[in-house]
């Protein structure tokens, strides 16, 4: 194996460290050899982000023989701690805001739905204490997370029940009245002060690290090593750390990826360098080493989940694909992480209120208490099924069912025509091609923020919009497609980077968006029409060099789209003929219509 000389340095190193690997660098593979660099009797820990790279870490490591290697998640490793042994009952999900109250005996005082909101409310700030170094819940500030005027109102007149009703809560679980949450368990583990006898302690994903977890991890004496990316920190809405700022180990990095070429490398700098725009750049390089290869996979990624079904339907209902696969449990899409159901709210909406399965939506008489509700709360979640049913109504149930019938299974993702998905749960993984939506910050709308006096800027969220937006373009491998509105300001063009026009800045597809709008009324005004940023530069003058894999996703782009063979001949600089025949070979007019 040819290593580079960063990954060299840090195989070599001594002591504790911490390395800012960019998307794509092999960071799992410089982990590894790190490991089988030191003697077999050293004893190492290796924490991984979650189950899923927790399995194939361990596939890694036993695959170079590294059997002195133990890999955990935080939570695997708290639980047999904690619970294993132990006469407490895990709860799988966590507790829902009715339950809160029903347990906590909170009642009604005359404001609408207060028992709920204020239940609300301490469900979010146990999850503050349990995700928090802090050893007190007194220690903490709940206010400082409520950013809405409604709830911090509504917040600081309660404050005092609030924060007294959370220790019950917590009091409650503690003792084992009450099932534990994950959240509980990784929290009383770090309260236990726990000594892990290893030699080497390995931080992956360091970036959007456990604040709880961390605290364990520098009260350990083993030499410690973090690993991950500052710019793809897209959890603090969970509470996550960004380990990296908060440790003073010897910094080192690794800037070459091997997934994409310096093309998109490129692209994610410039993005990158909005964070000037908000206070917050950094000297950041990316070396794009990886090659175009054969488009296998594609996928669209969203920054929400209202963005990327906006994006399904299109693709289920005007262009007619046939399989598609979402990341994830595709009904998790439909759901809250309380259990409210896309379903539910469209129940409410209709109001069908006998319908209604869950406790707290069937309490509310309409769809303005339940955005009331939201509004006191902060309920992101929740917010996002409402709008939702306000852009698609009664379209719903088929809209799922339409999705669900062409939904492939876990095992066969790789036969899906088209894969959806959201940043979040795409984080960690890769695609050939991917199309992104049009939902994520602009550099336009970033300047707009900051500069409005009318407003408070939470440079936070900013940062961390800039970093969802980053981590989507760093997913692709061989193309991108990305909406004009997304490209920073003076981009130069480049091969594999192609840009897509919104539907009203392009005037030769109206009788097909008319067409499309017909069968799919509600396909969002932002919808996409895709061209090569090449249509910038001077068009192609060859009409019969060999087709190549960029130019073959390009002519599929906008023959879905509706645009017509004269125009994608005078385009890509073809043929008319040479067009359709291409068209022909590629069976476009088979899997599109």
């Amino acid at each position: 194996m040819n290593l580079t000389n960063e990954q060299c340095e840090i195989i070599n190193s001594t002591g504790n460290i911490k390395i800012n690997a960019v998307a794509g660098s092999g960071k799992t593979t410089t982990i590894v050899e790190y490991a089988q660099a030191r003697p077999k009797t050293n004893k190492f820990l290796y924490l991984a982000f979650n189950k899923s790279v927790k399995l194939e870490a361990k596939k890694k490591f036993a695959e170079k023989g590294l059997h002195n290697v133990a890999v955990e998640t935080a939570h695997s490793l708290a639980f047999r701690h904690i619970v294993r042994g132990a006469n407490y009952k895990v709860r799988g999900q966590g507790y829902k805001t009715h339950e809160v109250a029903e347990i906590l005996k909170i009642k009604g005082s005359g404001e609408k739905h207060i028992e709920y909101v204020i239940a609300n409310h301490i469900n979010k700030f146990v999850s503050y204490f349990c995700n928090n170094d802090k050893l007190k819940v007194q220690e903490l500030n709940y206010l400082n997370t409520v950013t809405e005027p409604k709830a911090e109102a509504l917040v600081s007149k309660y404050y005092n029940y609030i924060e007294r009703k959370t220790r019950e809560f917590l009091s409650k679980m503690d003792s084992g009245e009450i099932e534990i949450t994950h959240d509980f368990y990784l929290k009383k583990f770090q309260l236990s002060n726990p000594q892990l006898h290893y030699d080497y302690i390995l931080f992956d994903e360091g970036q959007d690290a456990s604040a709880v977890m961390l605290d364990v991890f520098f009260k350990q004496k083993a030499t410690k090593v973090i690993v991950g990316d500052t710019h793809q920190q897209i959890y603090s809405w969970r509470y996550a750390v960004n380990s990296l700022e908060k440790s003073d180990f010897k910094p080192m990095k690794l800037s070459t990826s091997f997934r994409f070429s310096q093309n998109i490398a490129d692209l994610a700098v410039n993005i990158l360098h909005w964070k000037k725009i908000i206070g917050n750049e950094s000297a950041f390089e990316i070396i794009g080493k990886g090659t175009p290869k054969t488009v296998k996979s594609k996928a669209v990624v969203a920054r929400t989940n209202l963005a990327l079904l906006s994006k399904a339907i299109d693709y289920v209902t005007g262009r007619k694909v046939k399989s598609v696969y979402f990341e994830g449990n595709i009904n998790s899409y439909f759901y809250a992480d309380e259990g409210a159901s896309l379903f539910d709210v469209l129940n409410l909406f209709n109001s069908k209120r006998k319908l209604i399965k869950d406790k707290l939506i069937k309490g509310m008489k309409n769809i303005e208490e339940l955005e009331e509700y939201i509004q006191k709360t902060e309920d992101l979640q929740l917010g996002m099924l409402v709008e939702i049913v306000k852009e698609y109504g009664n379209k719903i149930p088929q809209i799922i069912k339409e999705l669900k019938k062409k939904h492939v299974k876990d095992d066969e993702k790789e036969k899906a025509e088209i894969i959806f998905s959201t940043v979040h749960r795409c984080k960690g993984m890769e695609y050939d091609s991917i199309q992104l939506a049009n939902d994520f910050i602009t550099e336009e709308k970033l300047a707009n923020l900051v500069n409005d006096e009318n407003k408070i800027v939470d440079y936070t969220k900013l940062n961390e919009e800039i970093n969802l937006l980053y981590v989507a373009v760093t997913r692709a491998r061989s193309s991108l497609y990305i909406p004009a509105p997304l490209i920073p300001v003076d981009y130069k063009p480049s091969e594999e980077i192609h840009v897509m026009k919104t539907a009203h800045e392009n005037k030769n597809n109206n009788e097909t968006e008319q067409k499309q709008q017909s069968k799919v009324k509600h396909v969002s005004e932002d919808t996409e029409k895709a061209y090569s940023l090449e249509k910038i530069r001077a068009k192609h003058t060859e009409a019969y060099k060999p087709w190549t894999t960029l130019q073959d996703d390009e002519l599929t782009v906008m023959y879905c789209e509706g645009v017509n063979v004269k125009d994608i001949a005078k385009h890509l600089g073809r043929t008319t003929g040479a067009i359709r025949s291409r068209i022909k070979k590629l069976e476009l007019e088979e899997l599109y219509g």
